[in-house]
């Protein structure tokens, strides 16, 4: 996880920087190494460049910090007490806009040049620091003291308030921590009562021929349970032994369905859908219909990637597919549909994947681009007004590599709310590091945020997740 702030460390670090304004000698100065968080001191928020731009004028805002690169900043030297302070995901220095010396300039990121408004003085704040821009004499400090995520940076005159002090935090562990130890994939997260549920693909088989399914627990998001296998399809379906791909699950009157792709090992190698059920999200589950819900060939590309969504008046929707996304709304005993209501949509570059949620009366349709075996496999999304569309356009990718932090292969994922909040999370699999492909993959789970206007920030990959909700 990522190492939370520290008043006390803070402390020390700033003392050990010996900054004592831009008369003492760079020889003198300890800068932290390697990539540092900017945490401001009233909200607790990182510095962050919006939306993980890499373009020349990004906005600096303030952000929960989730230890993403767009998060991590490199302080270096450049002499006479000052230092650069450069961004992490693009490499960009920390820039006052225009080289103004006005009161409420933004700050921006933006090519290295060397110039006094890039250049900055790193001062003793008694506990945190402040950061004081050379050309102007100005601090760095958020905007009308918010505490809301997006708000901006600027610079204004010096008076020692919070949201002028900044912690310094050394950021993510170096080593990679994914949500669940060992190898899974294509992670179905939802909430039943009071807790989380994760059921995942089981991986490291050749040709994804694991037959095992497992559920997980959790109350926090990070701690998880393992309740062990809850269908193994070898085991517990007729027409099934093989090919135990990317599950969804829904409840319904106490009972829980679970959606879930099988094939053959030999012989006739299709894969189908199926649905099991039981009176517990831990199983054990027992196939609903001893055939499959969906077989190979009943609609375009493969049967496989079961995703469900539930709407406020109790209609479910199943959705499946790769190659084309089949959507309809499930009969109530949720084992059933009426294929003249089966809709379909291929955007460009769907593969597979398919996820929906709902926010504020728009709906989100969601996919994996690419193949899972590749490094740039990746999440797209769309919108409309109802679970089943008309979706637009695709509205752009919000989940992707990051070769920065040995990230690839980000894809098939899902999305959680907390109840009672607009905090949403999305779990994913991604490669397994160092040396993962696309059969030796693990679950991550990071913040996913929307931006005012209702379109979906650009998630930012993590090496470790979150810290417990």
């Amino acid at each position: 996880m990522r190492r939370l702030f520290s008043l006390v460390p803070a402390l020390m670090l700033a003392t050990a920087l010996m900054l004592v304004g831009p008369s003492s000698a760079t020889a003198d100065q300890h800068l932290p190494e390697g990539p540092t968080d900017l945490v401001a001191a009233h909200s607790g928020k990182c510095v962050d460049v919006l939306s993980a731009s890499t373009e020349n004028g990004a906005e600096i805002v303030q952000w929960d910090c989730h230890g993403g690169s767009n998060q991590q900043w490199d302080l270096r030297e450049v002499g006479d007490g000052y230092v650069e302070i450069v961004s992490q995901s693009s490499g960009k220095c920390l820039d006052v806009e225009g080289q103004s010396t006005d009161n409420n300039a933004a700050i921006l990121q933006w090519d290295c040049w060397g110039g006094a408004n890039q250049q900055w003085e790193v001062r003793d704040a008694g506990g945190e620091v402040e950061i004081v821009a050379r050309h102007s004499g100005k601090c760095l400090d958020v905007v009308s003291a918010s505490t809301e995520n997006g708000a901006r940076l600027q610079q204004y005159d010096c008076f020692g308030a919070a949201n002028q002090r900044w912690g310094l935090d050394q950021g993510p562990d170096p080593e990679a921590e994914p949500t669940l130890p060992g190898l899974y994939a294509d992670p179905n997260i939802v909430r039943f009562g009071d807790t989380y549920y994760l059921y995942p693909t089981t991986d490291g088989f050749d040709g994804w021929s694991g037959t095992q399914y497992r559920a997980f627990s959790s109350t926090d998001l990070v701690n998880w349970t393992d309740h062990g296998v809850i269908l193994d399809v070898a085991a517990d379906v007729s027409w099934a032994d093989n090919s135990a791909w990317a599950p969804g699950i829904e409840e319904k009157n106490g009972r829980y369905y679970f959606y879930f792709s099988g094939g053959r090992a030999s012989g006739d190698t299709s894969k189908h859908l199926g649905v099991a059920v039981s009176d517990s999200p831990t199983g054990p589950f027992t196939d609903a219909l001893g055939h499959p819900l969906v077989s190979a060939g009943d609609y375009a590309g493969q049967a496989i990637d079961p995703a469900l969504f539930t709407d406020s008046g109790g209609q479910s929707y199943l959705y499946w597919g790769q190659g084309a996304s089949h959507q309809v709304p499930l009969n109530d005993d949720m084992t059933s549909f009426d294929a003249s209501q089966v809709r379909t949509y291929n955007p460009p570059d769907y593969n597979e994947g398919a996820f929906v949620i709902e926010r504020d009366g728009t709906y989100y349709f969601m996919w994996s681009e690419d193949d899972t075996r590749s490094e740039d496999y990746r999440v797209n999304y769309a919108t409309g007004s109802s679970p089943l569309g008309p979706w637009s356009d695709p509205a752009g990718v919000i989940l992707a590599k990051d070769l920065s932090q040995g990230i690839k292969g980000t894809g098939h994922h899902s999305v959680v709310r907390v109840p009672g909040t607009d905090e949403w999370y999305i779990a994913y699999h991604r490669f397994a590091i160092p040396d993962g492909d696309g059969t030796h993959r693990e679950v991550m789970i990071d913040r996913l945020h929307f931006e005012a206007d209702g379109s979906i920030r650009p998630v930012v990959p993590t090496l470790n997740g979150i810290d417990p909700i």
